[in-house]
């Protein structure tokens, strides 16, 4: 049996060193910042992003075309001969999904011998990074390609994403709300709260005063979702726009009240974050519903 590589995306705002660890393969969804564009293999200090950010620079992003993941994957393939498992951003929040079907279609005609297998993760930021992270330990326990494919297809929605957003403009900006609601609701200290639906997309759930009581509500959710995964969470992932402090309190809520002690926390990456802003803060986990 041909052995395969386990690939992902940007998005998924996974550490280098977790990368490095466990020999994955990443495509870069590029941002480009003051006529400048950052990947992967030229990056931006995540830091320097979040204060140019704060400074009035506004990022734009850009899905991987077809030629661009095409070329990944037939180097990878052309090094390691290996099968390729991606597991990409969501469909419902950008086009990177069908090009990388797209050229797993090419490559199956070129390297008829190679299989190139498509997950669309219908997930984000460091949900797209559980959901690797998921795959990873199968993989490394000895499970298959298809075992685990079967087993991500099958769990895909129960990765819960809820978060919350400090500045309303980059929402506004992104076309998640209005201006005149932008504009009332950071006059009022409204703070919502999102999650990403089981189609993928990024959808308000609820709106709380206050940032301290936002971050306390993705706690509060969490209770509420979390259901019969409670006792199978090995770990739970938290990502932040460069506001670790507000990350760790929310990790500290739940190993307070849901007895969680393991926990992976990371910047928001850019290609997420010139959509979110400075202060978002994501808390991922496994649960019985979205």
């Amino acid at each position: 049996m041909k052995d395969f590589i386990i690939t992902t995306d940007t998005t998924a705002d996974l550490p280098e060193s977790y990368v490095a660890e466990h020999g994955l393969g990443i495509l870069s969804l590029p941002c480009t910042l003051e006529g400048v564009t950052y990947t992967w293999e030229h990056p931006l200090p995540v830091r320097e992003f979040y204060d140019s950010m704060r400074g009035g620079s506004l990022p734009t992003t850009s899905q991987a075309n077809p030629q661009e993941v095409f070329a990944m994957f037939e180097r990878l393939i052309a090094e390691q001969d290996a099968d390729i498992l991606h597991i990409s951003f969501s469909s419902g929040l950008s086009g990177s999904c069908n090009s990388c079907r797209i050229a797993a279609e090419e490559l199956a005609e070129k390297y008829p011998d190679n299989r190139v297998v498509i997950v669309d993760s219908l997930c984000a930021s460091m949900g797209e990074g559980l959901f690797v992270h998921k795959a990873v330990t199968m993989k490394e326990a000895g499970k298959s390609l298809d075992e685990i494919v079967s087993w991500l297809e099958e769990n895909k929605l129960h990765i819960v994403h809820n978060f919350t957003v400090n500045d309303l403009f980059h929402l506004y900006r992104g076309g998640r709300l209005s201006k005149a609601a932008a504009f009332v609701g950071t006059m009022i200290q409204i703070k919502p709260v999102l999650h990403v639906d089981n189609e993928g997309h990024l959808i308000p759930q609820r709106k709380v005063r206050g940032r301290k009581k936002s971050l306390i509500a993705l706690v509060d959710a969490m209770e509420q979702q979390v259901g019969s995964w409670r006792d199978k969470n090995d770990i739970i992932f938290i990502s932040h726009g460069d506001c670790e402090e507000d990350a760790r309190f929310v990790a500290d809520l739940v190993k307070e009240r849901m007895g969680y002690e393991t926990f992976l926390i990371n910047y928001v990456g850019p290609t997420i974050g010139a959509h979110t802003g400075p202060g978002v803060v994501t808390l991922f986990y496994m649960g019985d519903y979205r």
